[in-house]
């Protein structure tokens, strides 16, 4: 998957069939255009150069 960000807009980049299916599935989650949308809120750290942490990015889901 690949990531790109461009100031407050973060887009997410599917590079085979199966991280297409999981995005699809994150989307629909996240997105209710009939109801209220959820929003990802950052759960623990993430230190990506830091060969002592954990390199698992987490995320709790919220409604807004």
């Amino acid at each position: 998957m690949k990531i790109q960000y461009n100031d407050t807009l973060i887009e997410f980049v599917p590079e085979n069939d199966q991280e297409t299916k999981d995005l699809g599935q994150l989307w629909d989650l996240l997105v209710d255009c009939a109801q209220f949308n959820k929003k990802l809120e950052p759960t623990g750290e993430y230190v990506p150069n830091n060969p002592d942490k954990n390199k698992l990015a987490r995320f709790t889901i919220v409604e807004k």
